[in-house]
């Protein structure tokens, strides 16, 4: 088969495809933990639900908390057009839940209980 260069809506289909499947990983590359008591901590669980069985834990100050994709939550669309209480409620429908890998735990947690954080390297 004949190679064919691409029209330039081809291309802009492309490219706009590969922005948005980029989309879907977007969002910082570590987390810290945030609204967990001090005599507590956010637990790491098989798979995305409060009912799964427990795999780890990470403390209440945790830091470099790997980010590795969440689902649920609020979309964008809800976000901007649902008053509070509706997005309250439309949370406790769709909660978030993050896979995260912790001091070589890999699985899933609450994503109410993650801010944006960092990871400094340990020092040496």
């Amino acid at each position: 088969m004949p190679h064919r260069a691409l029209t330039p809506i081809a291309f802009a289909a492309l490219v706009l495809a590969a922005c948005g499947a980029r989309a879907d990983a977007d969002g910082p590359d570590f987390y810290a933990v945030t609204g967990v008591a001090a005599d507590d901590v956010l637990n790491i669980r098989a798979e995305p639900n409060a009912h799964a069985r427990k795999i780890g834990a990470i403390p209440p100050d945790g830091t470099c908390v790997r980010n590795l994709g969440c689902r649920g939550g609020l979309t964008f669309q809800e976000f901007t057009e649902l008053s509070p209480t509706q997005q309250a409620e439309r949370l406790r429908e769709n909660p978030r839940w993050c896979k995260v890998e912790y001091e070589g735990v890999t699985g899933w947690v609450a994503g109410r209980y993650l801010r944006e954080g960092h990871c400094d390297p340990a020092p040496r």
